[in-house]
């Protein structure tokens, strides 16, 4: 384990201590070793001592790092690395006082969804062998998944009933037995009716669930789940797919063809739409990956 690099015994010390009393993970040590390395060169700057560090001190040099451009993450880290390090310091009495004990963490963003582009979702929906029937109905599964951004549990729940051919609507019940009604395109009907009207009978139904499994009974979500990884793969897609993926990229291709975000809100069963607001941040990325490309003043002398 490499020593800070203002090399201060203390520090040193509480890096030994996660590492052999409390077991932490070595990446983890590594990083806090890291952050703290950091810190300390800060302390060795400005002439302070390590037992002497106020809260205003450590605000300042989070400040600094905020300044630098860390983002939120970063700083979460750097901050449990110092509540850390002076939570021990407190309890091996070198100081009289915890300077890091009340500071809170800076609101984590949500994560961002994984998304396919566009040319990898028609990738994936032409993998199945439309010529027999499971082919036909993966086809249909792929299909409605993409197009009407379901969740998994609700293509698996869903009865031949739920879809009304004529109108093209599916009515569906989501989170907390809510209902909606998704419109559906022209293709995703088109190979909806076929699976429908050529091959379900073939499972030998056992139940009027739309999607059947060999037996005749309900496709499960597990079947859904293994399906897609299967097609993704055979589509040259080494990525983690599943079938909240491609809910996630119906929601992010409607906000990029410019649907606005009560309809995506809508369209995805979400009662608040802080939940839909994630995908705009998924937007915004593209939007100012564009924007360095092409605009004038961006562009690489």
């Amino acid at each position: 384990m490499q020593s800070s690099s203002a090399n201060n015994p203390l520090i040193d010390r509480f890096l030994e201590h996660i590492l052999i009393v409390r077991g932490l993970a070595s990446a983890t040590v590594s990083s806090y070793s890291q952050d703290l390395s950091s810190f300390s060169c800060h302390l060795h700057e400005k002439n302070i001592d390590l037992t002497a560090v106020s809260e205003n001190a450590i605000f300042i040099y989070l400040m600094s790092l905020r300044g630098k451009g860390l983002q939120s993450r970063s700083l979460a880290r750097h901050m449990a690395a110092l509540r850390g390090l002076f939570a021990f310091l407190f309890e091996q009495g070198h100081i009289s006082s915890n300077p890091a004990g009340i500071l809170e963490n800076p609101k984590l963003p949500k994560l961002l969804p994984k998304v396919l582009s566009t040319k990898e979702v028609e990738s994936i929906l032409t993998q199945p062998d439309v010529s027999t029937k499971l082919g036909a109905r993966d086809k249909a599964v792929l299909e409605l998944l993409y197009a009407g951004g379901l969740r998994v549990s609700e293509v698996a729940q869903l009865r031949v009933l739920n879809l009304d051919r004529q109108s093209g609507m599916v009515r569906v019940w989501g989170k907390g037995g809510k209902e909606r009604i998704i419109p559906l395109h022209f293709t995703c009907l088109q190979w909806l009716e076929s699976y429908l009207l050529n091959w379900r009978g073939s499972f030998a139904p056992k139940k009027d669930l739309m999607f059947l499994n060999r037996s005749g009974l309900g496709l499960s979500r597990q079947g859904i789940w293994k399906m897609i990884k299967k097609y993704a793969l055979k589509a040259g897609i080494r990525k983690q797919v599943s079938p909240h993926t491609l809910r996630h990229s119906f929601a992010t291709h409607l906000l990029e063809g410019g649907a606005d975000l009560r309809t995506v809100q809508t369209l995805l069963g979400h009662s608040d739409i802080t939940a839909t607001e994630i995908y705009t941040h998924v937007q915004s990325d593209r939007l100012k990956f564009i924007h360095e490309q092409y605009h004038p003043r961006s562009l690489k002398a």
